[in-house]
């Protein structure tokens, strides 16, 4: 049987391509989880919008309410000759204004805390977001070196990985 020669010129072992091939990994790693964390944070952001909303409209309801409490006096007070269930329910819708106006100050503060909590989550999300992104662009340009060979790519990936590291962990910081 012929034997057969293969020639392996040029494939002798590249430590610096197996460095790389590492921090590519770990850059991947550090990349899904600040994609799963930046996910997370949106859908955190979602859920508390739709709280805020559901507040917002608890706190309509109530001025709502309030108003019609308003319109009944002013339909009352306009009738010629009033009686006295007329002042007893006038009395009565006194007294419920106040509670409504109390309860619709206590939703409204509730809304608007809820709303900058939101927001606080969605500036967190916008932080994850880009730590994303730049993790993404890392690993990109850090996957080029085994293309070109140019020791310039690994060096601008980590760069552009370190960058979006930083901005993820800014964001869990806040």
């Amino acid at each position: 049987m012929a034997e057969l020669e293969i020639h392996h010129e040029g494939h002798e072992a590249d430590p610096l391509g197996k460095a790389v091939g590492i921090m590519a990994a770990v850059l991947a790693v550090l990349l899904a989880v600040v994609t799963i964390v930046s996910h997370r944070a949106h859908t955190g952001a979602v859920l508390l919008k739709s709280e805020a909303n559901d507040k917002w409209s608890f706190y309509q309801s109530k001025r709502i309410k309030f108003h019609s409490l308003e319109l009944g006096e002013d339909i009352i007070n306009a009738l010629p000759s009033k009686t006295d269930t007329a002042d007893k329910t006038l009395a009565h819708y006194a007294s419920e204004k106040k509670r409504y106006a109390k309860d619709s100050a206590t939703a409204q503060q509730d809304a608007e805390e809820t709303d900058k909590e939101a927001a606080h989550v969605e500036e967190k999300a916008l932080r994850y977001d880009f730590g994303e992104g730049l993790l993404e662009i890392g690993l990109v340009l850090t996957s080029l070196y085994f293309i070109s060979k140019s020791k310039l790519f690994p060096v601008v990936g980590v760069i552009a990985a370190i960058s979006g590291t930083v901005l993820a962990i800014l964001g869990w910081m806040t």
